[in-house]
């Protein structure tokens, strides 16, 4: 059995724009994992990185999970996911 394919992003110096949040929705519709590298010119402070990552998680619409490792934040949409209401 072939292992799900990841799909992965990176976050430059503009930062965290309402674009990378809508790339990562469209993502979501066809994957359960992301894998996101925070480039040097974006941020080096792992306190800017965790902020980055809840940020992502809160802005999405489906309900996900992080997880850092290093300069890279893994993020997987939950089971069950269904749309947040705001």
């Amino acid at each position: 059995m072939q292992a799900p394919e990841v799909l992965k992003f990176q976050i430059g110096k503009s930062g965290l724009s309402k674009g990378v949040i809508d790339s990562l929705e469209l993502a979501f519709k066809n994957h359960r994992q992301v894998r996101i590298s925070v480039l040097k010119s974006a941020s080096r402070n792992r306190e800017s990185i965790k902020s980055m990552a809840q940020k992502i998680s809160e802005s999405l619409q489906v309900r996900t999970s992080f997880k850092i490792l290093g300069f890279t934040i893994i993020v997987k949409k939950l089971s069950n996911s269904k749309v947040k209401k705001k």
